[in-house]
């Protein structure tokens, strides 16, 4: 599902440009000239992210995230701002903003700050979830179906999961081939006779891929657990 973002900006050029970068980028684009159209929209949308400019007519940056905030939204808000002053960002920060950049900014910083926002927030809500499973630094959240590692979002096919999931349930136990074959796949499965080890390489290639330590195991004769390394 594509992610949406709302920039609120009465300046058109940055608009335009960051209609088009961020639609590039794969992100569900919506634009807003000022505070009133923006809180509306807001409203209409229900973006992921709000990119938010300080100096706007009508109503200013400052008093948009406020009503933000006072509505119950926790939307993470990024200010635009053309000062680099640090009380205009301490009052930013006070009313309710996730974060703040300066104008001119590279449109490299504005996509990894999104990133991050994004990031932050979907392990937020996931560590909200009373219906998860967690076990050293890795966060599975059972309503959503998402799985993170150290904060950041593992994407996994739905076998994948499902065979996370046993681990996860079963954590330091080791699980051996046929009682994984069972679980996962069923008594009757008849395809590829290699299909438990091609799935385990898969998850610890996602689980690993930012250089963290292995944490499914192969235990020689026996099968496979779900254990940190010593």
């Amino acid at each position: 599902m594509r992610e949406k973002v709302l920039v609120i900006d009465d300046d058109e050029k940055i608009t335009s440009m960051l209609r088009r970068s961020l639609a590039f980028e794969g992100y569900t684009v919506f634009t807003a000239s000022h505070g009133m159209d923006g809180l509306k929209q807001i409203l209409e949308h229900d973006p992921g992210i709000v990119i938010l400019d300080v100096m706007m007519p009508q109503l200013d940056g400052w008093e948009v995230v406020r009503r933000i905030r006072e509505g119950g939204s926790d939307v993470p808000v990024l200010m635009l701002t053309a000062k680099d002053e640090v009380s205009d960002r301490v009052k930013g920060l006070d009313m309710g903003a996730d974060d703040y950049l300066v104008k001119p900014f590279a449109l490299e910083e504005l996509l990894a700050r999104i990133r991050v926002m994004l990031r932050r927030k979907t392990a937020e809500k996931a560590e909200q979830s009373t219906n998860r499973l967690q076990y050293q630094d890795v966060l599975m959240d059972l309503d959503t179906r998402e799985v993170f590692r150290g904060g950041q979002l593992v994407e996994l096919t739905t076998k994948e999961f499902d065979l996370l999931h046993l681990f996860m349930q079963n954590p330091r136990r080791v699980l051996s081939r046929d009682i994984i074959m069972e679980k996962i796949w069923g008594y009757d499965y008849s395809g590829e006779s290699n299909v438990l080890e091609v799935y385990i390489a898969l998850l610890r290639q996602k689980t690993e891929e930012h250089g963290d330590k292995r944490i499914i195991q192969t235990v020689r004769g026996a099968g496979y657990v779900l254990r940190g390394e010593s």
